[in-house]
């Protein structure tokens, strides 16, 4: 998904939601749950692609990043979530 893209879902969608600069192509949607803010939803294995393609990580410096920088940073109820699917651990 491109920037122009993820703004227009955004645009629609009218409400609050908290992005993370530079991951576009790893956004997959929305998480929501009862009485909580909808949140903008990334694919860990595609944030590790954006790394690796575009600043030229290998996977342990972009797993890294992805742990320190994105998922260990809260930046209050509208932090994006970052899914890991299954079976990158248990496949």
């Amino acid at each position: 998904m491109n920037k122009t893209e993820l703004e227009n879902i955004l645009h629609y969608m009218d409400e609050d939601i908290m992005t993370m600069d530079g991951f576009d192509e790893a956004f997959i949607g929305f998480s929501r749950r009862c009485g909580q803010p909808t949140l903008a939803t990334y694919s860990f294995e595609k944030m590790l692609q954006v790394l690796i393609d575009r600043d030229g990580m290998d996977v342990q410096e972009a797993e890294e990043y992805i742990s320190y920088n994105c998922v260990g940073a809260w930046m209050g109820e509208l932090t994006p979530v970052v899914m890991y699917e299954c079976d990158e651990y248990y496949g």
